[in-house]
């Protein structure tokens, strides 16, 4: 990995990678790590990728301070639950359990897993969310799933598979309640329609409401929510 100085005088790390496919040289940010990658063709020199991506400081700068920082599940820190803010706080005991207390979500045990368990718990609660709306929705269009999984994917918040199973982003549960709710709709409507034809959309407008503002939080937010559990750098 190659270090490159940035205007304001911090440094980032670049990830410099050679793609026979690429037609010229490529300086991207991943929006949920932060992470720097330089995409180099075949034949262009290493030199004169670091060279373009020197050029590039001001951009990269600008692009890194768009991104939200990272928000590691830890003593004192905060992250949202369906719109409300909840602080973490450990305890002290030694026994291992998690509950709910006056605004906080404690987790008693072992320090050194408290990330670990605190993503355990929200992974429970937001299946233990998802649920009841994809059962309503479900209902409302006569149609049944199979089950419902919860999974980290990067690049959607939702699926609906052949068979009836339905699957989202844990991290949902950290959205908003109304956007949680359009995810779901979504994948419910796939249920009946496989595709993103004028039909579906008519489907997850009828199951509901204000559809356009989910969609937008989601594409002005959606990536911020990727930072929380992540680690500094």
């Amino acid at each position: 990995m190659t270090s490159l100085r940035l205007p304001g005088g911090s440094s980032v790390g670049l990830n410099v990678r050679r793609s026979p496919r690429a037609r010229r040289i490529l300086l991207h940010v991943d929006v949920y790590t932060g992470a720097v990658e330089l995409v180099l063709p075949r034949r262009t020199s290493v030199d004169e990728g670091i060279s373009f991506a020197r050029s590039k400081t001001a951009w990269l700068q600008a692009r890194l301070e768009e991104i939200a920082p990272a928000v590691p599940f830890a003593d004192g820190a905060s992250f949202p639950l369906l719109g409300k803010q909840i602080r973490i706080r450990h305890s002290r005991q030694l026994f291992d359990e998690v509950w709910r207390e006056n605004g906080a979500l404690v987790i008693a045990g072992d320090p050194a897993r408290l990330q670990e368990r605190v993503e355990g718990w929200l992974r429970a609660e937001a299946k233990r969310a998802f649920a009841p709306v994809a059962e309503e929705k479900a209902e409302r269009l006569g149609a049944t799933f199979r089950r419902i999984i919860v999974r980290d994917p990067r690049t959607r918040w939702g699926s609906c598979s052949l068979n009836g199973d339905l699957s989202f982003s844990w991290r949902l549960v950290m959205a908003p309640a109304d956007v949680l709710e359009y995810v779901v709709a979504h994948e419910v409507a796939h249920l009946r329609v496989m595709n993103h034809s004028r039909r579906f959309w008519s489907l997850v407008d009828k199951l509901c409401d204000d559809v356009e503002a989910s969609r937008y939080w989601l594409r002005t937010n959606g990536a911020a929510l990727h930072r929380y559990g992540s680690l500094p750098g």
